[in-house]
């Protein structure tokens, strides 16, 4: 099965996640609005709360390259069942992103698990245009 450039690049750097604790590997991409992808995957610490997501490595490379917007993301987790982005994760991806911004969770094999928007998984969110 041929994958969109943004899944494969999840399902792709999922595999060089770093969790020696939780044995647990997350890849993310994100798919900025010039259309550029960009991933990240866990990586845990032996001071457990000092790991980073998947998410939050994506979004960095994304910033680090310039690029300001997610159209949407893609997050590949290590079971059948779908990997959401953690509370702190949302609320990075909404500084971001638009509210209808597609959140596609798949299985290690690319099979999408759930589609959901930001504003699904974030509701009533606080974001930029609250300090406006």
């Amino acid at each position: 099965m041929d994958y969109d450039p943004v899944a494969r690049a999840a399902m792709a750097v999922r595999a060089h996640a770093h969790a020696p604790y939780s044995r647990f590997q997350v890849g993310a991409a994100v798919e900025a609005a010039d259309g550029r992808v960009f991933a990240g995957c866990n990586v845990e610490n032996a001071a457990y709360p000092e790991g980073t997501c998947a998410e939050a490595g994506a979004i960095a490379a994304m910033v680090a390259a310039g690029a300001r917007r997610i159209r949407r993301v893609v997050v590949c987790g290590g079971t059948g069942a779908a990997c959401t982005p953690c509370g702190g994760c949302r609320q990075k991806i909404r500084e971001f992103a638009p509210l209808e911004a597609e959140i596609t969770m798949i299985s290690p094999q690319g099979t999408v698990l759930v589609v959901h928007t930001l504003a699904d998984l974030l509701p009533d969110s606080f974001g930029p245009g609250n300090l406006a």
